[in-house]
C-alpha cells in the first residue's frame, strides 16, 4: 500500500502543532467550539490514563499474589 511508504507521524506532533496554531483567524464561535472539543479531549485523555493505571494496578496485584513480604 502507498500508506506504508509514508513516514509515520511522530507521537505528539499533532498536539505540538495544535498549540502553535495562530488563533487570530478564528471567530469567537470557532474559538468556543475549539475549547469545547479540547475539553472533551482532556476528559477522554484522563479516562485513558485512569484505565491504564487500573490495568497496571490489577497486573501488580496479580503478579504479587502469594509473595511474602521480607
Amino acid at each position: 500500500m502507498i500508506d506504508d511508504l509514508e513516514p509515520r507521524p511522530i507521537r505528539g506532533d499533532a498536539l505540538r502543532d495544535l498549540v502553535r496554531e495562530d488563533l487570530d483567524g478564528y471567530s469567537v464561535e470557532d474559538l468556543q467550539e475549539r475549547a469545547e472539543v479540547m475539553k472533551a479531549e482532556i476528559v477522554r485523555t484522563e479516562a485513558a490514563a485512569r484505565a491504564k493505571l487500573q490495568k497496571k494496578s490489577d497486573a501488580d496485584a496479580l503478579f504479587s499474589f502469594g509473595k511474602t513480604e521480607s
